[in-house]
């Protein structure tokens, strides 16, 4: 990469545009650019859920996808002609829902965001990825994205999903139970 970093300031972006990867200028409030900074939010979130104490193979799992989304911003900034993800990157999330999931009880209701903190950030990523997974198919409704990148973010959030049920059996806390009957107020 040599010192292709060196200089931050550039000052290009001044007059509100930005620069993609296939060296066209689009404003920086486009549907594209918006998408390309959820990728990167999802990212700083999975880096959050990175610093806590979690198994080594959950880590390792997450520091690969940061790379994969790194690649599908990639993606994203080349609007044409260029491909980071493939069929290989669903079959592994796939892979690690099925391998993590395996060990968990059957959910018998819905669950709540919570328990641990490495659990609540988990669950907190999965909500990110949900808004990414949406603002990709609005993208993909008026510009190429791949269909490979829509199914990513889907089976990604199962997996963030399961990650959070996971992390929590990892800290020795269950499930946070949705409690469907509520005391009902007065005149109800």
């Amino acid at each position: 990469m040599g010192n292709r970093l060196s200089k931050i300031v550039t000052r290009t972006g001044d007059a509100g545009t930005t620069g993609l990867g296939d060296g066209s200028r689009i404003a920086k409030d486009s549907l594209r650019i918006d998408v390309i900074g959820e990728v990167d939010e999802l990212n700083s979130t999975l880096g959050v859920l990175l610093a806590e104490d979690i198994p080594q193979e959950i880590h390792d799992l997450l520091l690969a996808i940061q790379h994969d989304l790194f690649d599908i911003g990639g993606e994203i900034c080349i609007p044409s002609g260029y491909t980071a993800i493939g069929e290989e990157h669903i079959a592994r999330l796939e892979s690690s829902v099925e391998r993590l999931n395996g060990v968990l009880t059957p959910l018998k209701e819905f669950i709540l965001p919570g328990g641990t903190h490495p659990a609540a950030t988990a669950h907190l990523a999965r909500s990110v990825c949900r808004r990414v997974e949406r603002r990709v198919v609005h993208l993909a409704n008026s510009e190429p994205v791949s269909e490979h990148i829509r199914k990513y973010f889907n089976r990604l959030s199962d997996l963030l999903f399961v990650l959070g049920r996971a992390l929590n059996k990892e800290g020795g806390r269950g499930d946070v139970s949705w409690t469907h009957t509520r005391v009902k107020k007065p005149g109800e």
